[in-house]
């Protein structure tokens, strides 16, 4: 990584000197407790980071319970003082930016430096019916993250901000205080104008497993024709897959062999590798994994 991408966000003790692995912890059939407790686990193991999804309801049974993203990460922004916090992605459509710049920047300055936003377009139509939530065709989405992004970095200035937008205007507002540093923006995508969005407006790619090798390609060069390179961008790769409350991580690689599958993705220009850990049993898995890096 180049020192322009290293800015963004300062690297704590357990980002630099522990494992370049994030763990996404299960957010649907989950409780606050075992969430908390989980990336407590993880800190001291030496992780990374850890990331939330960004649901209100189960994608099946609706009656599951489902931990919010953003009060989850700031009562774990509290409960911890190294290990990063990020979401892996929230909805664009689910908050207004404006929001979600003033949200990001709370949990930055509580957390010391600590978060990273990750932000998509969105799935999930069901759960958008089921609260009444407007969720337009996917270019429509694309359009209002790309504008939401804006409005965020304009709104980390701290304002006053006017500017108009056929989705997003502003007079005269202000948000203060500011965090410094601001936190890293990636943008999740998984198609070619996902990523060459990414590209244009991101600080990186929020990217996953599925079609990574396919998309990178036309990252890269969307990054050239923009004027950069994959050394100047943070690309953190998920590994998904799997069901909500059944273990995700049993025979994985990332905890049998976590160092060989790592160089695996590094040689790629990964910077970050995000698993699933649904499960007590996957925490475990990962807790356990250490003593083979």
């Amino acid at each position: 990584m180049s020192e322009a991408a290293q800015a963004g966000t300062p690297r704590s003790a357990a980002q630099v000197d522990g494992l370049p692995i994030g763990v996404s912890i299960g957010s649907i059939g989950a409780t606050p407790r075992w969430w908390v407790d989980s990336a407590i686990r993880l800190e001291a193991a030496g992780y990374r980071a850890v990331w939330s999804w960004d649901h209100f309801v189960g994608k099946g049974d609706k009656r599951v319970p489902v931990v919010e993203q953003w009060t989850t990460l700031s009562i774990v922004a509290g409960a911890t003082s190294t290990i990063g916090l990020g979401t892996f992605v929230t909805n664009v459509m689910n908050r207004h930016p404006a929001l979600v710049a003033r949200m990001a920047s709370t949990l930055q300055l509580a957390s010391e430096g600590r978060f990273t936003l990750g932000i998509g377009i969105g799935g999930g139509a069901p759960e958008h019916r089921a609260y009444g939530i407007a969720f337009p065709e996917p270019p429509e989405r694309a359009a209002r993250l790309e504008e939401a992004v804006a409005v965020i970095r304009a709104l980390w200035a701290g304002g006053p901000v006017t500017r108009p937008s056929p989705f997003y205007p502003l007079r005269e507002a202000y948000a203060l205080p500011v965090p410094v540093p601001a936190p890293r923006i990636l943008i999740g995508a998984g198609t070619p104008a996902g990523a060459r969005l990414a590209a244009r407006v991101g600080d990186g790619w929020a990217a996953e497993i599925e079609g990574f090798e396919a998309l990178l390609p036309a990252y890269r060069a969307a990054l050239e024709a923009v004027g950069r390179s994959i050394e100047d961008v943070w690309i953190a790769l998920g590994f998904g897959g799997g069901r909500s409350n059944e273990d995700a991580l049993a025979g994985s690689p990332w905890v049998e062999r976590p160092r060989e599958e790592w160089a695996r993705w590094a040689e790629q220009g990964v910077d970050e590798a995000i698993v699933s850990a649904r499960t007590p049993n996957d925490i475990e898995a990962l807790v356990r994994a250490v003593d083979r890096w």
